[in-house]
């Protein structure tokens, strides 16, 4: 290697440092809670590309096809298996079981939106989220905070119950396997061994294992269409990359209850990309659900962290 050759790899490396580090100081001066906002945001980016898969190919194809090309972008960019390779055996463990819930909860949401009305199903998703919530619950306010913030949901979902019971069976299952997956993602989180991504990275790679037999003969037809594949890329990281990403930064400074509760914000944020971006102007009735949510987070408060 030349002198010049030399010089251009040194220069890489150091511009690679400067820029790691200069994001490694913004995720750690950032509020966690502006995390879970570009979470939330993204959240509802990815089912406008899953429209166009959905006439297309099956629900459960979708699936797979969101969660084969996430763990390929993961894979390619963080290479997880080394550090899993340095996790003990409990930590493996959080890994794999994150691996799973996000094998099973992707294709029962897809479905059960394919089948009810997504209002409902996240009025359903919503229910074991405040169960999870009212268990680090240790406080009145934080009693009101919660029934607010649930009482907001149910007015921005407009639940009706008026539905097959296939759909409604995969909609609980999409909700239990929900709460499952903020516990397990918590968890994974919290690990000092390695970074809250590289798990998540890690997982993602055992949830192409437990989807593969469930949707990969759904996915067969779009893997020869370019506008599929396209479509199927940008519900990929408009889903499952970016916000898991944000998911794991803000989870790794907040409480698991506190972001429990703040899943709340995920409906009052679909009504303001829908104000923004659709031209939707919301009901009163809505508005009100949106007051109710932003009430609730607002009340809401952390119990003090322990002094030495």
């Amino acid at each position: 290697m030349s002198v010049v050759e030399r010089t251009r790899v040194a220069l890489s490396t150091v511009r690679r440092r400067r820029f790691g580090g200069l994001g490694r100081r913004a995720a750690a001066s950032a509020p966690p809670e502006s995390f879970f906002v570009g979470s939330a945001i993204f959240h509802y980016l990815g089912p406008a590309f899953a429209v166009l898969l959905f006439a297309l190919v099956e629900p459960v194809g979708v699936a797979w096809l969101r969660i084969a090309i996430a763990a390929a972008v993961f894979a390619a960019w963080r290479r997880p298996w080394h550090a899993v390779s340095r996790l003990d055996p409990a930590s493996r463990r959080n890994v794999a079981a994150m691996g799973v819930v996000l094998g099973l909860m992707n294709p029962c949401f897809y479905v059960a939106i394919d089948r009810l009305p997504l209002g409902t199903v996240a009025a359903i998703e919503f229910l074991p989220v405040v169960a999870l919530a009212a268990a680090g619950m240790r406080t009145a306010r934080n009693g009101v905070a919660l029934a607010a913030a649930g009482g907001g949901v149910y007015l921005l979902s407009d639940v009706s119950f008026e539905a097959e019971p296939a759909g409604l069976a995969f909609a609980f299952a999409n909700a239990l396997l929900f709460a499952l997956y903020i516990v397990c993602a918590h968890r994974v989180a919290s690990q000092s061994r390695v970074a809250g991504i590289d798990g998540l990275a890690g997982a993602m790679l055992v949830a192409v294992v437990v989807s593969t037999p469930i949707g990969l003969a759904s996915a067969l037809p779009a893997l020869v269409d370019p506008v599929a594949l396209a479509a199927a890329a940008g519900v990929a990281v408009t889903s499952s990359v970016i916000p898991y990403v944000f998911d794991q930064l803000a989870m790794a400074r907040m409480p698991r209850a506190t972001y429990a509760l703040l899943v709340s914000l995920l409906p009052a944020t679909a009504t303001l990309v829908g104000v923004i971006v659709l031209a939707q102007v919301p009901s009163q009735l809505e508005l009100l659900g949106v007051g109710l949510v932003v009430a609730g987070v607002g009340l809401h408060r952390d119990r003090p962290a322990a002094t030495a």
